[in-house]
């Protein structure tokens, strides 16, 4: 075992912590659905930040933003835009503030308040609640599988095994050791509700910070004594039309051999689907996750805003201060780290073997005990949002609309378990990360783009449209991986998008359009700005005062500042990390130039609701 005992003392004190959490929280949570699933709407802003970038600062994603790093170099900044990661600066600039307007429980529930209450918005509602039951569930999967690999370098199976009354199949291992400290975040997270997930992901913060700071330093103090061998390019964010500069032959060979599996060869064509795909994904809004519930759970619209664009900022610079430390380690001792998974060398054990080569006794409880946290945030905040679905938009609007707090309380335990029983068997046939991963974020949110961004900017666009958008996006985006197992998620988003699209028109105009009430009642309430020339002449004629939303242009200024500073924050850590002094001034200016005229252009505009 590579743990000394100092190290499990530390990380068994931070899971008795959570569990204190969610015990003292317990009585608070219950008082009423609002504050088990929303904190009652009474959590500051900045708490809510932090917890959801602890959220967004999971194993899973780590472990593949490392590898990433380390195969691409700084290119790899650019690859989590299949995220995409700028969606946060769209939250930020405006769409959170329109998504809190509407103040409701969960994005199911907002349906209502765009497509009202008739036949098609049940289906549109239905459609939601099946969509985000599936992405929570690929989420704990991808959680499950980066945990438990995480794990397996820690405690080798061949430790555990022969205690064992049964065998157990060697890639199920993972899966094995996710159940066991899953059972920690569920406990917390179904006890005290959303309150408590945001104070244990405050705690889980501060250690991933320290973690984070502490790797970092550990790198920079090895590349000052040691040379660091990648390739000509490594070093550059810039790209051509391909990868050929970035040529791993005599360096470590068989690093071409994952690009090449990767799909990421033509660069500039992925870059540009990425783009492509990320601003769609982005002014469509949050998926139905943990990311959605924060921001309903914030005060106001003005406050929903801060918290998304806080995000960014405590986020990147910590989690690419980690992630560039593991790195850079990994590629000075290259020789020394544990690759090898039966029989071939998988680059995604690269974190976990780091930090068993590298990180001194003490420290590693105290890093692992970090990315513990960073698991446990993650998977409490998407086991909340699950939770969310069911009992609101599943067992209070169609099965027990009269129950009473205590039937809530017992059916939100009891949803909470059910979940993470469901989860644990999805899990069981993903592979591994990379391949969840681009699923989630290629596959399932191509199915979602179309209904999602016409339901904010065209008036015309109704319940049916939606429903049809989203199944026709759905369906093949559960079939086209099994029919094109060969091909990068992302190629095939463009027909997802297109099938999608097929869908929705066919949808609305076969049908009638949303009725003015509720039309009138989104516009004015909401304040989109897009294709709504009939409702806004309707509410003017019923309110000349009525303060128009005119501020596209200014959004998209913000965006692409927004993008910008927030790409900067990206590489400047990693600079540092390099000790590569005038692209770090580069990083700092092009942050601050943004981050000045932003404080002119976005905070200084917010609304005061």
């Amino acid at each position: 075992m590579k743990l000394t005992v100092v190290d499990i003392v530390i990380i068994f004190a931070y899971l008795i912590s959570t569990v204190v959490i969610g015990l003292v929280l317990k009585k608070a949570a219950q008082k009423s659905k609002s504050n088990y699933l929303l904190g009652g709407n009474k959590l500051p802003w900045y708490m809510l930040g932090l917890s959801n970038a602890s959220g967004m600062f999971d194993i899973s994603g780590t472990m593949w933003l490392v590898t990433l790093l380390f195969v691409y170099g700084l290119k790899s900044i650019w690859i989590p835009w299949l995220w995409p990661v700028f969606n946060q600066v769209f939250l930020m600039v405006f769409l959170s503030v329109w998504l809190r307007r509407s103040k409701v429980t969960t994005g199911a529930e907002w349906i209502n308040t765009r497509f009202g209450r008739s036949r098609d918005s049940n289906l549109s509602h239905g459609v939601v609640v099946v969509f985000a039951l599936i992405m929570c569930l690929g989420y704990l999967a991808y959680g499950f599988i980066g945990l438990g690999k995480f794990v397996m370098i820690f405690i080798p199976w061949d430790i555990v095994a022969p205690h064992l009354p049964f065998n157990v199949p060697l890639e199920y291992v993972p899966h094995i050791y996710g159940i066991l400290f899953t059972l920690f975040a569920v406990f917390y997270a179904v006890l005290g509700g959303m309150t408590s997930i945001v104070w244990a992901d405050v705690l889980q913060y501060i250690i991933m910070t320290v973690s984070a700071i502490l790797i970092g330093v550990l790198a920079m103090k090895a590349l000052s004594v040691e040379t660091l061998n990648v390739p000509d390019g490594w070093s550059s964010p810039f790209f051509g039309w391909d990868l050929s500069s970035l040529d791993w032959k005599g360096v470590i060979d068989e690093v071409n051999a994952k690009i090449a599996s990767d799909g990421y060869s033509l660069f500039t064509i992925f870059f540009m689907m990425m783009v492509f795909k990320g601003v769609l994904v982005s002014i469509a809004g949050p998926a139905p996750t943990y990311d959605m519930q924060k921001i309903l759970s914030t005060k106001s619209p003005k406050e929903a805003a801060k918290m998304s664009g806080f995000v960014s900022v405590v986020l990147m610079p910590i989690r690419y201060f980690m992630i560039a430390g593991f790195a850079i380690l990994a590629l000075l001792y290259y020789d020394e780290l544990n690759l090898l998974v039966a029989g071939q060398i998988d680059f995604e054990q690269i974190l976990p073997s780091a930090i068993a080569e590298f990180v001194p006794v003490g420290f590693m409880g105290l890093l692992l005990a970090g990315l513990l946290a960073a698991f446990n945030s993650t998977f409490a905040g998407t086991l909340n949002a699950a939770q969310a679905y069911i009992v609101n938009d599943i067992y209070l609007r169609y099965l027990k609309p009269e129950a009473n707090n205590k039937q809530i309380k017992n059916m939100n335990y009891i949803t909470g378990v059910v979940v993470v029983i469901v989860s644990i068997i999805f899990g069981l046939f993903a592979q591994d990360v990379n391949s969840v991963l681009q699923w989630i974020v290629s596959a399932l949110y191509g199915s979602y783009v179309v209904s999602n961004v016409l339901k904010w900017y065209w008036w015309r666009f109704n319940g049916y449209g939606y429903f049809w958008g989203m199944v026709f996006g759905l369906v093949p985006a559960l079939i086209f991986p099994y029919v094109f197992s060969e091909t990068l998620d992302l190629y095939y988003f463009p027909w997802l998008l297109i099938i999608s699209l097929f869908g929705a028109l066919l949808g609305t105009f076969l049908t009638k359009p949303t009725d003015e009430k509720t039309l009138k009642e989104f516009y004015s309430t909401v304040r989109p700005w897009g294709f709504w020339g009939p409702v806004k002449k309707k509410v003017l004629a019923d309110n000349p005062e009525f303060d128009v939303n005119r501020n596209f242009k200014r959004d998209m200024l913000n965006v692409v500042l927004g993008t910008i500073g927030q790409t900067a924050l990206v590489a400047l850590p990693i600079y540092v990390v390099l000790q590569e002094a005038i692209p770090i001034w580069i990083a700092i200016g092009v942050t601050a130039v943004c981050a000045f005229i932003m404080k002119k252009t976005w905070w200084d505009t917010l609304p005061d609701e």
